[in-house]
């Protein structure tokens, strides 16, 4: 433990690239082969369960720490962090362990079914044996919610730097559901195993937003224009007659999408698309609100797959006959697949398992041919007429790379719909803002049944001002607070800020009756007055 520690010290110390690959070449040359395993799951976000919930670990710690709970709440809301505020307040000791991160760890999964006065006694001694850095790192790792400045690209730059692999090689290898109780490093990293990498999906290619004139990108004909569709991006990946469905953030979903079950029959072996799943109903494309209703279910009931049905919105081909094609240029994989899909889509093909009702469960996302930026521009304005967040462009010649790269895909998100909300309440924010009420919550205005209008909160931001205007609304709040709720102040509704939003349904979840899709602070409206913000009316007509 001592190792990941001062490994976790030297990244959180550092905001220099080559400095965080240095260290973390370092840890993976030197750490034994059961730690790099576990430092690379950790860094990947395959953290083990959180064993002990947080309001005992408040408890505990201001216990151990002889500090009442109240003074221990407001430390923690002015540090903005947990794990921080546990190793802050807990004294130093003279205690010391030897224990290796990988014991520590599998001692905390084996904490989650242990009784609560044993875990208690598990927290306490160790706190007391840890110093503040191994503290800080080791209640983390408890809390479940251990995120560092280090992204997945920078930690295999690190590991092929340490260990002599490629790196698009080692982005592959751990890819996919592995286990770092039961797999070794030498497993994981350093031999092929063709059984693992039968279910592995390829490491996704990013796009970068446009920033600056779409003209800047060259002639029109070097690229191709598509819908981006808003749902959630996967491989589907058919080998040896199995079916394996991977979200983007290396989540195997396959149960989670039975439509996608007929697959196999239809689809020849060694084939990976990538595209997006997008739910159906009443055979159109969906909002992501309808999508929600299926994410994170475990199981999906009938009613549930009749009421919101899921398709595959396929816009690229990885794997073709068994084979890597992500060398070949975009317009070459893009004309394999639309052979493909011509293919099952003949009159003959209509028979089999392809269609699901009256709708196919695998869809083409159609290329757009444009002569003119002027002519994409047109075609993007269209973008929530059929259900997408604008236009994704792709070079023609393109490969499919690893990870986000400039250059090759872009996306260009159409204006996002805005509204003007009055501020309601405030939390303070995290990290260098814990001591600024930055997280906001805002209102529109609504006709109660008295037929009185009263403000109704629909949203909540927590960017798009600056520091200084962050300064000036948090020393309004201190001096305008009307009750607090813990963490959370209301405030003297005054100020009006205009609300961004990329896209909007209706909800019975909220109590607006909307729910808004990454709300965000476009400006401060000081130019206006509280009566005249927007209204859940007016908000509800942007509703397609």
């Amino acid at each position: 433990m001592k190792d990941f520690a001062l490994l976790i010290k030297t990244l959180d110390s550092t905001n220099k690239t080559n400095e965080k690959v240095a260290a973390l070449a370092h840890y993976f040359r030197t750490a034994t082969d059961d730690d790099k395993v576990w430092t690379i799951a950790i860094l990947s976000h395959r953290r083990p369960p959180r064993p002990v919930n947080t309001t005992l670990l408040r408890n505990w710690a201001s216990e151990l720490a002889a500090i009442p709970l109240w003074l221990f709440e407001e430390s923690y809301h002015i540090v903005g962090d947990l794990a921080e505020t546990i190793a802050l307040v807990i004294p130093s000791s003279k205690k010391s362990t030897d224990k290796s991160l990988t014991q520590f760890l599998r001692e905390m999964i084996a904490l989650k079914t242990a009784e609560e006065e044993d875990k208690k006694s598990y927290l306490l001694e160790n706190w007391e044996t840890l110093n503040y850095y191994e503290r800080f790192v080791f209640t983390k790792l408890i809390t479940g919610g251990f995120r560092i400045g280090v992204s997945q690209k920078l930690m295999t730059r690190s590991l092929s730097k340490a260990t002599g692999i490629d790196e698009d090689i080692l982005a592959y290898k751990l890819m996919g559901n592995w286990n770092p109780d039961t797999i070794s490093f030498q497993q994981l990293v350093l031999e092929q195993n063709e059984n693992d990498m039968r279910s592995k999906p390829y490491p996704f290619y990013l796009a970068y937003a446009v920033e600056d004139e779409v003209e800047k990108l060259g002639p029109p004909e070097s690229w191709f224009a598509e819908h981006k569709w808003d749902g959630i991006r996967a491989q589907v990946i058919i080998r040896n007659k199995e079916l394996f469905v991977w979200s983007r953030g290396e989540e195997l979903v396959t149960d989670k999408y039975p439509e996608f079950q007929i697959f196999p029959q239809i689809i020849p072996d060694g084939t990976v698309l990538d595209g997006e799943i997008l739910p159906y109903p009443n055979n159109e494309i969906g909002s992501f609100n309808d999508l929600q209703t299926r994410i994170g279910r475990k199981t999906v009931s009938k009613a549930l797959l009749q009421k919101v049905p899921v398709i595959l919105k396929a816009y690229d081909l990885l794997e073709w006959q068994g084979k890597d094609i992500r060398e070949l240029a975009f317009s070459e994989r893009r004309e394999i697949l639309e052979e493909l899909y011509l293919k099952l889509t003949e009159p003959e093909q209509r028979a089999n398992a392809f269609f699901s009702g009256s709708h196919r469960v695998l869809q083409l996302s159609e290329t757009i041919d444009f002569d003119s930026w002027e002519e994409a521009a047109r075609e993007r304005e269209r973008s929530r007429e059929v259900k997408s967040e604008g236009l994704m462009l792709k070079r023609r010649d393109s490969p499919y790379l690893v990870g986000r790269k400039k250059g090759d895909w872009w996306k260009w998100k159409v204006d996002p719909l805005t509204v003007d909300a009055v501020l309601t309440y405030a939390m303070r924010g995290h990290g260098r803002r814990s001591n600024l009420f930055t997280d906001y919550t805002f209102a529109l205005w609504d006709e109660n049944e008295a037929g009185e209008r009263e403000l109704v909160t629909f949203a909540k931001a927590y960017s798009g001002l600056t520091d200084a205007e962050f300064r000036e609304v948090d020393a309004w709040i201190k001096k305008n607070t009307l009750e607090r709720f813990g963490p959370v102040r209301s405030v003297t509704p005054h100020h009006v800020f205009e609300i961004a939003f990329e896209g909007i349904a209706f909800s019975k979840r909220h109590k607006s009756g909307v729910a808004t899709r990454f709300p965000r602070i476009l400006r401060w409206r000081k130019d206006k007055k509280m009566e005249e913000a927007d209204s859940l009316e007016d908000i509800k007509k942007l509703i397609p």
